[in-house]
Formats: structure tokens, sequence, C-alpha cells
């Protein structure tokens, strides 16, 4: 498979697919397909479907193949922000947010992840379940805004602010700690907790999280008053 990435603010994956390969994705996710490529939807077994609607994502997923020839078909963000390519593979295993999969080869599983310390799971901003991609293949994610990458080397740490982390490798570590000093938390407007990831590994963060937006637009809706 070849692929590109173009647009601003709201980009799109294309791709270009050889005869009988296969690419996954959540349902919705399709922009625009080449008329041979052929979509089957299957839940991929139980555990499967149960692990991903747990992480946040759908139950069922699409495949498309290519049928007698190359094809091309195109994922699209459903919000402003990025797509990030990865290759996934042993030892290259990631930890991403809730609904933040876009698609990838059939070689791409994913699991729940299950955070180690339950606080991190009740405030760290992305849910006590995110969700982990591994086995073989490339593999899109959609990240809010921009993407900041990180580097941690062993004994390396980062405090990021809740809903910031878009993605981080599986060997990174998760804890939550309390904003010292009650003023700081009553009236310094940054919450109560934050995140701290553990490396190595890399860490991507996200410039523009959904939830923040959404919180920041509420004052402005309609009350039907």
């Amino acid at each position: 498979m070849q692929y590109r990435i173009e647009g601003t603010p709201l980009p799109v994956v294309i791709c270009n697919v050889e005869p009988g390969e296969t690419l996954i994705t959540e349902k919705g996710a399709m922009s625009w397909m080449s008329p041979n490529m052929k979509m089957e939807t299957n839940a991929g077994g139980f555990g499967k479907a149960l692990g991903r609607m747990f992480s946040g994502e759908s139950i069922f997923l699409n495949r498309y193949s290519a049928q007698g020839g190359p094809g091309e078909i195109a994922f699209a963000t459903s919000f402003p922000g990025s797509i990030k390519a990865y290759d996934i593979a042993p030892g290259r295993e990631i930890v991403a947010q809730k609904s933040s999969f876009l698609a990838s080869e059939a070689g791409v599983e994913l699991s729940v992840f299950f955070q180690k310390k339950i606080g991190s799971g009740l405030f760290g901003g992305e849910g006590f379940i995110m969700q982990k991609l591994s086995g073989h293949g490339t593999a899109f994610l959609e990240i809010d805004g921009s993407v900041v990458e990180y580097e941690l080397g062993s004994g390396q740490s980062i405090i990021v602010d809740t809903g910031y982390l878009a993605s981080m490798d599986a060997t990174c570590s998760i804890e939550i700690v309390t904003v010292p000093g009650l003023k700081n938390m009553v009236f310094g407007g940054e919450g109560v907790f934050n995140t701290v990831i553990h490396g190595p590994g890399k860490v991507l963060l996200q410039t523009m999280p959904i939830n923040s937006v959404a919180g920041a637009l509420i004052p402005y809706l309609p009350t039907g008053n």
C-alpha cells in the first residue's frame, strides 16, 4: 500500500492498494473510493467487538479490498486536526486515545488497554480504557489539532494537561498527580489533576482536544429559553 495525506485543517489520507489488499476502518470513515473496492462489514469475533466498544470504537469494522486490479480509497477526519501514520510491528505497539482510530492495514489489531493505576483512568481525561494497536502494518489515527512529538528516555517524564495526550508508545506509562496547593487547585484554572507520562518512548500530544473545544463552546450555546 502507498498513501498520501493531504489538506488542512480537515485532512484526508488517500490510499492506493494492490489487488487483494485489504484495509479496515471505522464505519463512516470512507470518503471516496474507486469502483473496484469491495466493502464487507463484520465484528471480527465477540471478544474483539466487545473490546472495541469499551475503548470507544464501533462494534463493527468495515473491510475494503481491491478487486481485479489496483484500487484507491480515501479516509477523512471528522474534526479539524491531523492524520498521523504509524508503522505497527511487534515491539512497536502504541496506545492511543479513544475514538482516534481512522483506518489501517488488515494486519493491525485493535484491543483494549487498561491503565495500570485506576487513578489514571478516573482522572486522566482519556477515560479508564484506552486502545492499543498491535500486529503488523500501517495505521492512521485522527489527532485533534496539530501534533507535537516528544521522545522520552528512561527516567524522563512530561506533565500533560487533561486530554492533550493523543498517543504514546506502549513502553510508556501513565500516572495522575494532583496540582500542588489548594489555592492552585481552586483558582488556577488548570483543574485538580495532571497526567504524568513516563518514558522510555515517543509521546504525541494534540493541541486542540475536542473535549476542551466543546467545553469552551457550552456557554455560547442556546439554552432553549
